[in-house]
């Protein structure tokens, strides 16, 4: 069961320390999105990276439509994950969807999570009501229609208005790559259970002591909606960087990583 579920995410084990810091990829992405911030926690921790079933390096003949129907499907993976490697007082780091997975995992195994950090988090991208998610569904849909008429082009679209910074266009052009690299119907139907999906209430009962990182200039996540889930998670840190654009732990990893470590310094963790 172990070499199973370690194979079908692509699990990959490094560092010299025994609690583990697992790093949890957004949409669209794989686990090499962490290269510029996870080799800086091996000699402290236990660094743990993976793949989504359906991105990257992982099993794709393992995806199935009822399990990956909803995001706790990818939770269910991360808690397998964390049994098969006993895996204990975790430190999870997730980015962007996998933000919202990672706090159902720690619902669904609280025993195993010490601690959240969730950067650029949403927990409904839909506006309703006084709710500001930063898209109306209309918007939503047709993202989803473009990619089932014009995947390439979507990815073309999308990337540069999630990566941002215009002086880094290595990134965006990889971040399109990564992108066009999935199968269309298992990223479509990603994305659908991304941008559709609405978590607000499994913000409610969050145990853990959790870190929220905040971008300046997000057009993905706006601030409305990330501190929404810092309001509605008790006790939760937020904290503002000066990176902007969705993915600061590419643009900007050294003002990430120095987050992430000064956070688990304070809680003497690091």
């Amino acid at each position: 069961m172990k070499n199973a579920i370690t194979a079908r995410n692509f699990v990959q084990i490094s560092g010299r320390g025994r609690q583990p810091v697992m790093f949890a990829h957004g949409f669209g992405c794989d686990q090499n999105m962490w290269r510029f911030v996870a080799p800086w926690f091996e000699d402290r921790f236990k660094v743990v990276l993976f793949d989504h079933v359906g991105c990257g390096r992982s099993d794709i003949g393992a995806y199935k439509v009822e399990r990956y129907g909803t995001l706790e499907g990818y939770a269910r993976d991360i808690v397998e994950i964390a049994e098969a490697h006993d895996l204990r007082d975790i430190i999870f780091v997730g980015h962007s969807v996998s933000s919202m997975i990672g706090i159902l995992a720690a619902k669904m195994a609280p025993e195993r999570f010490a601690q959240l950090i969730l950067i650029v988090p949403s927990a409904c991208y839909i506006n309703d009501a006084d709710y500001v998610g930063g898209f109306t569904r209309v918007d939503l849909e047709g993202l989803l229609d473009l990619m089932e008429k014009n995947f390439v082009g979507w990815a073309s679209f999308l990337a540069p208005l999630v990566m941002k910074n215009d002086d880094q266009p290595d990134l965006q052009k990889e971040l399109a790559t990564s992108f066009c690299a999935a199968d269309p119907s298992i990223a479509r139907r990603f994305a659908a259970v991304t941008f559709l999906s609405d978590h607000r209430t499994d913000l409610n009962g969050i145990a853990q002591p959790t870190l929220i990182l905040q971008c300046t200039d997000d057009a993905i996540a706006p601030a409305s909606a990330i501190e929404f889930v810092h309001r509605r998670i008790p006790g939760s840190t937020l904290r503002l960087l000066q990176a902007t654009g969705h993915c600061p732990h590419m643009t900007h990893p050294a003002e990430t990583t120095a987050a992430i470590k000064g956070y688990l310094e304070s809680r003497g963790l690091a």
